[in-house]
C-alpha cells in the first residue's frame, strides 16, 4: 500500500511540498493552510519537519524551495501512486468484466468457473473453485469470452524469479561465466530474459536466444504476478536494480552466481 494513503502525516507533508513547488518560492503559510484545510500553526510545524529532513530549504523571508532530495522523494511517491492506481484500475476492470479463454464450448448466460493456468485466465464450463462468473457471449473452446458478475477470488500462487548473475565486462564478461552451470540452471526454465550484453553473449555461447531482451524486468514482474516462473540472466552491475524492483513488488526471487570459480592453488608446505 502507498505510504501516503496509510499515513496522514506523510500525505500532508507531500501536499505542503506540492504547494511550495507550485508557488514559485513565494508562499505564505496561511495560504497553504487555507488550501489544505489545516491551521497555520500545523503548516508551520510541517515546514519545520521538512527543513529538518532536508526536503525543503529556505530561499529568504517567506520563501521556500524544495531541495533536490525533496524532489527525489516526491518523484518516488508519485511512482508509488502511479503503480497503485494502475493496480486499482485493473482490479476494478476485472470486477466489472474481464476476458478469459474458454476451456470448453460456452453459451451466453452460462455460469462458469474461473482459474489461472499457465499464466492465463480460463473460464471452465463447469463452475468449480472460489471464483465464478457469467458468460456474456457464446464462445468455442479456445476462444475468448467476456465474463461479468464475478464473485470470489481466482486462486493464484505467485511465481518465482530466478536471477542468474554473470560478470559485467569489467570483470571479464561472458568469458568468466561457468557455462556448464549456466546450462544446468537454464534446463527446464520457462520464460528467459537477458539484461546486459554480457548476459546475451553468455546465452549465445550456449546457442540459446532469450525470449525477452527489452523490458525484461517488467516482463518478469508480470509473469510472476500471473503465477509463472521467470529466469533472468543478468550482468552483475544490473543485478542490484533488478532486485530492488522485485523487492518493491514483494516478489520471491533466487539469486544464483554463474561466475567461474577460481581453483585454489596448492601451496607446498615449507620443508
Amino acid at each position: 500500500m502507498v505510504e501516503i494513503l496509510q499515513n496522514k502525516n506523510a500525505a500532508t507533508r507531500f501536499q505542503v511540498m506540492v504547494e511550495i513547488a507550485a508557488s514559485g518560492q513565494v508562499v505564505q503559510q496561511k495560504d497553504i493552510a487555507a488550501r489544505l484545510g489545516v491551521t497555520p500553526q500545523a503548516i508551520s510545524e510541517y515546514i519545520q519537519q521538512l527543513f529538518q529532513d532536508n526536503l525543503v530549504i529556505s530561499a529568504g523571508r517567506s520563501r521556500y524551495k524544495v531541495s533536490p532530495s525533496g524532489v527525489n522523494w516526491m518523484l518516488s511517491v508519485l511512482r508509488d501512486i502511479h503503480d497503485y492506481t494502475s493496480f486499482v484500475e485493473k482490479t476494478v476492470t476485472n470486477i466489472t468484466t474481464c476476458a478469459a479463454i474458454a476451456e470448453g464450448d460456452i453459451r451466453k448466460g452460462q455460469a462458469v468457473g474461473l482459474k489461472m493456468k499457465d499464466g492465463l485466465l480460463f473460464a471452465a464450463s463447469q463452475p468449480a473453485g472460489s471464483a465464478r462468473g457469467i458468460a456474456q457471449s457464446d464462445a468455442e473452446e479456445g476462444g475468448d469470452v467476456d465474463i461479468a458478475d464475478i464473485k470470489g477470488l481466482v486462486e493464484l500462487t505467485r511465481g518465482t524469479v530466478t536471477i542468474l548473475q554473470v560478470p559485467d565486462i569489467q570483470k571479464g564478461g561472458s568469458k568468466q561465466v561457468d557455462l556448464k552451470s549456466l546450462k544446468k540452471y537454464l534446463a527446464g526454465a520457462g520464460e528467459v530474459g537477458a539484461i546486459g550484453i554480457e548476459a546475451l553473449t553468455s546465452l549465445r555461447r550456449l546457442e540459446t536466444e532469450p525470449r525477452y531482451l527489452y523490458g525484461v524486468t517488467e516482463a518478469a514482474i508480470e509473469a510472476a504476478k500471473c503465477g509463472l516462473s521467470f529466469t533472468v540472466v543478468c550482468a552483475s552491475d544490473a543485478v542490484p536494480q533488478l532486485m530492488k524492483r522485485l523487492q518493491r513488488e514483494e516478489l520471491n526471487y533466487n539469486l544464483i552466481d554463474a561466475r567461474l570459480r577460481r581453483k585454489a592453488r596448492n601451496n607446498p608446505s615449507p620443508p
